[in-house]
């Protein structure tokens, strides 16, 4: 395995909350050379031994396999992104975010820490607090509020309450800690989602970090990590208009109206809803 860089840390502002931290651990040794093995077994008819050999021997050099990756990865052939694997250690994020990160399912794998075996302690009960209650010079009563939480949390226990029921007054601003473990195909799609400013502005921050440790470690893909309207990714914005004309991308990257109204102005018919009738049309085609 491969070491990896030095992890990065999102200072906040007061001492008592959570400091967000993203380390990238490890990834699987060789990973330019283990996509390249994998695209090339579908488009070789050198068996994946031969391709190894190849690499191993050095006669396919470095700068033809990026070259090679750089171009399967414009055509959307994903699968063989499954058997890049990286491994993440990330801490002080909010039950806030946890609860939005482990909708991802597949390629990825989540061990969380938990609050029903983990006692806290009344010094240690930090907390997340969203920069909007700063703004709204709210800030006073939102940590007031998390202090009179941890302190009945602390009583809880002294009660002898378990702690897997004292957890039932805990917020979601309570922090938590993760050690994950992705592919980059599940990577891809985090990354369309969570870096789209759409995106809560929390796990918007922790996935950028994941995506900088990547960087630092393999530039050659991460350059592909991008919100889903970059150019390696769709390319354009999905999300309504309204949205599209508030973010600050909306000035680089078009809207999907944009394209449409090309196609109906220099495509070849006007677009139209599919009906009962396409579909049979593709079935007739398929012999279905």
């Amino acid at each position: 395995m491969i070491g990896a860089p030095t992890g990065v840390v999102f200072p906040m502002a007061m001492t008592n909350q959570a400091t967000m931290q993203v380390k990238l651990i490890d990834y699987a040794r060789a990973p330019l050379e283990k996509l390249y093995a994998a695209f090339r077994t579908c488009y070789s008819a050198d068996t994946p031994i031969e391709i190894w050999e190849k690499i191993e021997a050095e006669k396919i050099g470095r700068d033809k396999i990026r070259e090679f990756i750089g171009e399967r990865l414009k055509t959307g052939h994903a699968s063989p992104l499954e058997q890049v694997v990286f491994w993440f250690a990330i801490s002080g994020v909010s039950r806030s975010l946890s609860h939005q990160f482990v909708r991802h399912r597949i390629g990825i794998s989540f061990e969380q820490q938990s609050q029903r075996y983990v006692r806290f302690k009344h010094d240690r009960l930090a907390y997340v607090m969203p920069e909007s209650w700063e703004r709204a010079k709210l800030e006073d009563e939102f940590a007031e509020l998390l202090a009179r939480t941890s302190d009945l949390y602390t009583r809880a226990l002294a009660a002898g309450i378990p702690a897997e029921d004292a957890r039932f007054i805990l917020p979601n601003a309570a922090p938590t800690n993760f050690h994950v473990m992705v592919n980059f195909a599940e990577m891809l799609h985090i990354c369309d989602l969570r870096l789209c400013v759409r995106a809560q502005w929390e796990i918007r921050r922790m996935v950028a970090l994941m995506r900088a440790e990547i960087k630092r470690a393999l530039p050659e893909i991460a350059v592909f990590l991008q919100p889903k309207c970059g150019e390696n990714r769709m390319g354009y914005c999905d999300e309504s208009l309204q949205d599209w004309q508030k973010c600050p991308l909306g000035r680089v990257r078009p809207h999907k109206s944009v394209l449409f109204e090309l196609y109906e102005r220099y495509g070849s018919r006007k677009a139209q809803a599919l009906g009962e009738e396409d579909f049979r049309a593709v079935e007739e085609k398929e012999g279905l």
